[in-house]
């Protein structure tokens, strides 16, 4: 088809790219949503054509309906990684994606009683169309036995080895005919079956190195609270890193590359920690396997290297116990010991006497149990390493990696992340953005910086008017998805307040249940006064091992039970909880959205793509000073968000004085009614200690500072309500956030990115 004739055409003009460097980026999730429909929109096709099947059997929008989400990725980082697949190929950039074929995603969530529960998602039941199995591009990976050292040099006799084999995933782009490749891994025995042990009967042991294999396929990030988990999970990334750096070296020979120039020609992109063993397994194949020294392999490494951090938990940044590393992977040590020996010589040289630093920059943790640090690797081998906003790039030198900053400042950038338009408004919501077009033309799809030209029209009341139409027939049709899939009736002229992300601590969900059961109260203490109507959304999964934030999900199922029941509420608060949260769920969510909840404890969110989703889809946001909000909020003016909350530095002043959630519950009286309803019962009174743990933790510790940030996040609330009183006053600030989005394009993002880091 058109497709592959391009697909082909790309990588024949990738290989003629002179000097132009071929960029590879290696990431364990890529959440890419349906390809029939992306695929359209980059041919230019309009998927409400009759035409396009040719009148006869289904609609197009029923066969596009039956294509499942591909089950590669989670959240916010893997869809990341899909909209950089995306503005690469509509950029024209030499690139490939690399990745895992996860045959059951990280898994699909249901909800049963209230609670989560973890199914495997069978996305690959039916085959996949958009995928070509490559035979031919296949590669051993070894794990485990020994290093043996005899005349030339160290060698490396795994006790296991496994067989990569390609899997291609075609990524068009926009308003080109560039196709680019995600090249996903599969594992596959290296012997079908042990044929001995098989036949004297065993046909469990005669089967297990099968079994062995086909467990790296079959989950994205399995529970690591046990042993056995957290060794699949280092076995997945070297599994990724080792596949992924021997395709890219047997593709450079085939181009003719000299070894000690793959650097120049190569960028090889780590995103986050998850890829990090790339500089051991690099150097491992340049000195084991192709005969390069150890300071011509590391010159080569760095060249090549580059790092996106994407967290400011230290508790986030792998690291992996020192004695289950050496028997899955003992060259790597050894070579991760060599390079610690130059980066710790380095630091000594610099710094005489300063043993303490050294220790802090060590690739090795020498603290109680010996580990290795990942993101230390990462970064001691990197010659850029990126933050993803303003404010976490600079938190992130100023705190987790401030040693390192001090050593090679220079390395450390800011790159803020941006969302691809086409997905996000031209296929997510074609009736806003044909309504974009009747003032600006189509070229803001591939430039988004257009928008602007919105902003003088933003007070216009006849598109004020269209907006609103526009929102609401998107508001009719989340209300029908949530009345089919929940049997929950709401009313498409309430606001729809939408938070929709993975369910974690440090993003607050439970803030948002808090202002929910605030409401409730107030309601039903005075229902006479004229309430607006309110539907509060939320989506998201919670890891499965994840107890807190599990418990936060069934906390949300408890209060809607009661709340959506109560008579005496009725229409006036509805809260809905849409389960198995993936992109084509987004696509329905984010175009119905009147407001955004971003509301994560300042100075804990790096970015935050969803923010930007929201904006760009006319949703107005409340939110706090963190991650991209703030740069958001600089390109819009911040009076045109919902601002509330501590700032990042507050925070820290807050916590260093000793922060006792105790006294902010003492001086609000919202504050302590909610949290005493939790405590009595009030929404499980079959089981009324059910959430005691939720509570002790926001009246005794409350790490995420909620109870500080209550009072003012109700008040940011009340002004919410206030301006979604005035449609075309509410319209007109819509547009604004819509006109300010255009520096948030992925685009702008894989461009800064091809001249900062990968040129």
């Amino acid at each position: 088809g058109l497709l592959a004739t391009r697909w082909a055409l790309t990588q024949a003009a990738d290989a003629m790219r002179g000097s132009r460097r071929r960029v590879h980026y290696l990431s364990m999730e890529f959440l890419m949503g349906r390809a029939m429909s992306n695929a359209l929109a980059a041919l230019g096709l309009d998927a409400s054509s009759p035409e396009l099947l040719g009148g006869q059997g289904p609609a197009l929008a029923e066969v596009l309906a039956r294509e499942p989400d591909a089950a590669l990725g989670n959240g916010g980082l893997g869809r990341l990684a899909a909209c950089f697949l995306d503005a690469m190929a509509t950029l024209g950039l030499p690139s490939f994606g690399y990745g895992l074929r996860y045959e059951h995603g990280m898994f699909a969530q249901a909800i049963e009683a209230g609670q989560q529960v973890e199914r495997p998602d069978e996305w690959l039941d039916h085959g996949n169309p958009w995928e070509l199995l490559r035979p031919e591009v296949r590669y051993s990976v070894g794990f485990g036995g020994a290093v043996h050292s005899p005349e030339g040099g160290p060698r490396w006799l795994p006790a296991e080895m496994v067989i990569a084999q390609a899997h291609d995933f075609i990524v068009p782009g926009h308003g080109t005919e560039h196709v680019s490749t995600l090249r996903q891994w599969h594992a596959r025995a290296a012997r079908p079956i042990d044929f001995v042990a098989f036949c004297r009967g065993d046909h469990a042991a005669a089967a297990s190195h099968k079994q062995t294999a086909d467990a790296l396929n079959w989950v994205l990030y399995p529970d690591d609270s046990t042993p056995a988990g957290r060794e699949l999970r280092l076995k997945q990334e070297y599994f990724l890193v080792s596949a992924s750096l021997q395709d890219m070296l047997a593709r450079h020979a085939r181009e003719g590359g000299d070894l000690r120039a793959f650097g120049e020609a190569n960028a090889v992109h780590l995103n986050d920690t998850h890829p990090a063993l790339v500089p051991a397994e690099l150097m491992r194949l340049l000195m084991d396997d192709h005969g390069l020294g150890s300071d011509e392999a590391w010159a080569v490494t760095t060249r090549a290297v580059s790092y996106t951090n994407h967290t400011l938990m230290p508790e986030a940044l792998e690291t992996w116990e020192l004695p289950m590393f050496e028997a899955m992977l003992p060259r790597h040590l050894q070579i991760i010991y060599e390079i610690n020996h130059r980066l710790l010589r380095e630091v000594r040289a610099r710094h005489p006497g300063d043993d303490a630093l050294a220790e802090r920059v060590s690739l090795i943790d020498e603290r109680g149990s010996k580990r290795v640090r990942m993101a230390a690797l990462a970064i001691a081998a990197s010659h850029k390493v990126n933050g993803v906003s303003a404010l976490h790039s600079q938190l992130m030198v100023d705190t987790i990696f401030s040693d390192h900053a001090r050593l090679w400042p220079e390395r450390f950038i800011n790159i803020t992340n941006g969302v691809t338009p086409r997905r996000w408004l031209m296929q997510a919501n074609p009736g806003l953005a044909a309504l974009i077009d009747t003032r600006l033309g189509v070229g803001w799809r591939r430039d988004l910086g257009q928008l602007q030209a919105l902003a003088k029209h933003a007070g216009d009341q006849a598109l004020g008017e269209a907006f609103l139409r526009v929102k609401h027939a998107n508001k009719q049709r989340l209300a029908d998805l949530i009345e089919r899939e929940l049997g929950i009736a709401v009313g498409a002229t309430s606001l729809f307040d939408v938070q929709i992300k993975r369910i974690h601590e440090y993003k607050r969900q439970l803030l948002n249940v808090l202002h929910v059961i605030a409401r409730y109260q107030a309601i039903v203490a005075d229902p006479h006064r004229d309430w607006v109507p309110r539907t509060v959304v939320f989506a998201g999964k919670a890891a499965s091992a994840y107890v807190a934030a599990k418990q936060v999900i069934r906390l949300i199922h408890d209060v809607a039970a009661v709340v959506n029941h109560d008579p005496r509420v009725g229409a006036r608060l509805k809260v809905a909880f849409l389960p198995n949260y993936g992109v084509t769920l987004a696509e329905s969510i984010l175009p119905a959205a009147d407001l955004s909840q971003q509301i994560s404890t300042a100075g804990t969110e790096a970015s935050g793509t969803g923010n930007m989703k929201f904006a760009l889809n006319g949703a107005l946001t409340i939110g706090t000073w963190d991650g991209a909000n703030i740069e958001m909020a600089l390109s819009m003016g911040e009076e045109q968000m919902f601002v509330f909350g501590l700032r990042a530095d507050a925070v820290a002043r807050a916590r260093g004085a000793g922060y006792e959630p105790g006294a902010c519950i003492a001086r609000d009286v919202r504050l302590a009614a909610v949290i005493e309803a939790l405590e009595r019962g009030d929404f499980n009174p079959a089981e009324p200690d059910r959430y005691h743990s939720l509570t002790h933790a926001l009246r005794h510790d409350d790490r995420y500072m909620l109870c500080a940030d209550f009072a003012d996040y109700l008040r940011a609330q009340d002004e919410v309500d206030a301006l979604y009183r005035q449609p075309q006053a509410w319209a007109t600030r819509a547009w604004r956030n819509v006109a300010a989005m255009g520096p948030f394009s992925v685009d702008r993002t894989i461009a800064q990115y091809a001249a900062q880091v990968w040129s």
